[in-house]
Order: C-alpha cells, then structure tokens, then sequence
C-alpha cells in the first residue's frame, strides 16, 4: 500500500505543483501589471500586443516630424520669397532714383544750355547793335553847307562833304563803331580824323580844334573823338564831316544819305 500510494502521492505533488506555477504566474503578471512594469516581464502574447501599440506611435510620430519638417520648408521658402521681393524693390526703386536724377541731370544741363545760348544771342545781338548803330556827329546841330555845294573855297570846285553849325569847343563824336586810321594835321582840313567803320566805309572830321584819340583806336558810336574849331581851309568855327568809300581823297558819298541810310535822322 505504501509503494502504491508513492506514485499517486507523487502525481498529485506534480498537479499541484503546475497549478502553483501558473497561479503565482498570474499573480506575478498581476502584481507588475500594478507596478507599470508589465511589459519588461510579459509572456510572449503580452510583449507582442506591446509590440503591436507602438508600431501606430511611431507612425504618427513619423508625420508629426514630416509636418513641422514641411512646415519649416514652407517658412524659410515664405522668407526667402519675401526677402527676394524686398530686393527687387529697393532694387527697382534705385533704378527708379537713378532715372529722375538722370532725368533731373539732363533738364538741368538744358536748361543751363538754353540760358547759355539765350545769353549769347542776346550778345551778339547786343554786339549787332553796337557795331550797326549810328548817330550825328554833333548833337544838335543842322547842316549849314550841303553837299556838293560850288564855290571857290575848295580845290575840287565843289563841297566834297557837309559842315555842321558847331561852336569852338562843342563834343565831336564817331558817327559809328570802327578803327582810327588818321588823326592829326590833315591839310586844309586842320586837325582831323579818320574812322574805318566795321561795314567798310570811312568817316571823316575836319577843321578841329583838338583830338582825343590816336591810329589804332578802337572807337563806339558817340564816343567823343574831338572838339571842334577852325583849323585848316575854315571861315569860322564848324565840324567838316565826309562819308567815303576809302580811306583817300576823291573815294566821297553823299553824306546825308550815308547817315539816313544807318538811321540817323537829320
């Protein structure tokens, strides 16, 4: 009895020794579970459903740090289209200063050169004037011999220019602008002076009594050149005034004409 007793001793021991087991492993599963830490120490069917919750957490993950990946993409290219938008702008807007004070530069220069050349007109017409300008010899005065006038008191038969009414001393000016190419002791016309004027023709002033101009003069139209007297082939005290073609003796014009024809009223 005692040894068949043995085995059924022993196989009971063995039963309950694999209930013991799996109880304390439930517990054991139940008491980690507790802990937190069930995982670690799981049976194979625990750690694989662990295994099976993360692979869906490192998913999302993988799209959370795709999306802020994209999304700095997206701001560093908004960025860059922005800073490459303000570029062209200053650029643009630098052209833009550029062009006006081209533009400025250009209406500036214009406008000097237009006043430049309004200054130069404005010379030479200035200049036109003074060298076309004529006035009388002696202000005031009237033509007391005409010429051509016949008589015995000139060598040629006849008055070869005009005298004008002057009082000894009275202002003899140049009729117009030109060059002095005599003056001084003339013969019987006294003291006198000849003027090469800039269109080509000549003047000359007899019978004065002083002069105050010399050969190479450069003289205006007014300017005095003398006063009068009665030097040389004179009755008395008058300005002997001649228009000529040349500088000679016998190159004579009608002296009125000459004057009238530079506006000159007599």
């Amino acid at each position: 009895m005692a040894f068949g007793s043995t085995p059924a001793g022993s196989g009971k021991h063995r039963g309950g020794s694999r209930l013991s087991r799996k109880t304390a492993g439930y517990a054991g599963i139940a008491a980690l579970a507790t802990t937190g830490v069930v995982g670690a120490v799981a049976a194979p069917a625990f750690a694989a459903d662990n295994t099976q919750h993360a692979i869906p957490d490192a998913g999302y993950n993988a799209v959370v740090v795709a999306d802020d990946l994209a999304g700095e993409i997206q701001n560093q290219a908004a960025s860059q289209q922005r800073a490459a938008e303000h570029a062209a702008a200053q650029a643009q807007a630098e052209a833009e200063a550029k062009q006006r004070a081209a533009e400025a530069k250009r209406l500036a220069e214009a406008k000097a050169k237009a006043e430049r050349d309004a200054a130069e007109r404005a010379a030479r017409e200035e200049e036109r004037k003074r060298l076309n300008t004529f006035v009388a010899p002696v202000d005031g005065s009237y033509v007391s011999t005409q010429y051509h006038a016949g008589g015995g008191m000139w060598s040629s038969g006849s008055h070869t220019g005009i005298d004008f009414h002057a009082a000894e001393g009275t202002s003899v000016h140049a009729v117009g602008a030109g060059t002095v190419v005599e003056a001084g002791w003339g013969g019987a016309y006294g003291n006198n002076v000849v003027i090469k004027h800039n269109d080509g023709t000549y003047t000359q002033y007899g019978h004065m009594l002083s002069l105050s101009v010399s050969v190479g003069d450069k003289v205006t139209a007014g300017q005095q050149i003398g006063r009068s007297g009665s030097t040389g082939n004179s009755s008395g005290p008058h300005l002997h005034f001649e228009a000529r073609t040349g500088e000679q003796y016998g190159s004579d014009i009608d002296p009125l004409a000459y004057l009238r024809s530079h506006n000159v009223s007599l």
